[in-house]
Order: C-alpha cells, then sequence, then structure tokens
C-alpha cells in the first residue's frame, strides 16, 4: 500500500496477509515542540488486490463570531 499526500506522501508499506484486510483508516500523529499534529489516511482501491491510503482533507471548523456570542 502506498501513502498519497501528508507527512507520509510516497511510503510504501507491504502488508503480508496474515495480518487481515487493510484498516480502513490509519492515523499518523506528529509529537514535536510545537502542538501535535493529526493526519488520517482513508484507504482507496485501485485495482486487483491493489490499494493507497490518500490523506483526509482537513476538517474546517467555523470560528464563533465574537459580536454574535458576546
Amino acid at each position: 500500500m502506498r501513502f498519497l499526500g501528508g507527512p507520509l506522501d510516497g511510503r510504501v508499506d507491504v502488508r503480508a496477509a496474515r495480518h487481515g484486510d487493510p484498516l480502513p483508516t490509519v492515523t499518523h500523529v506528529h509529537l514535536h515542540d510545537g502542538p501535535k499534529v493529526v493526519h488520517r489516511y482513508d484507504l482507496d482501491a485501485v485495482g486487483d488486490g491493489a490499494a493507497v491510503y490518500r490523506l483526509r482533507p482537513p476538517v474546517r471548523r467555523p470560528v464563533a463570531d465574537e459580536a454574535a456570542t458576546g
């Protein structure tokens, strides 16, 4: 399986059949001096037994309007 996008872009992992089916989503957490950064990759079948993990687009959370809340 190949990872597309984000910090794992281009990484290839070979998963033995004995480990079962690949997970539908893989979470990659990067810890460093700042806040933790989380990336999620969703499994996408691309052909005969082949699959890639594509970076999930970030979720945009609306920012509360200070005038409306205060």
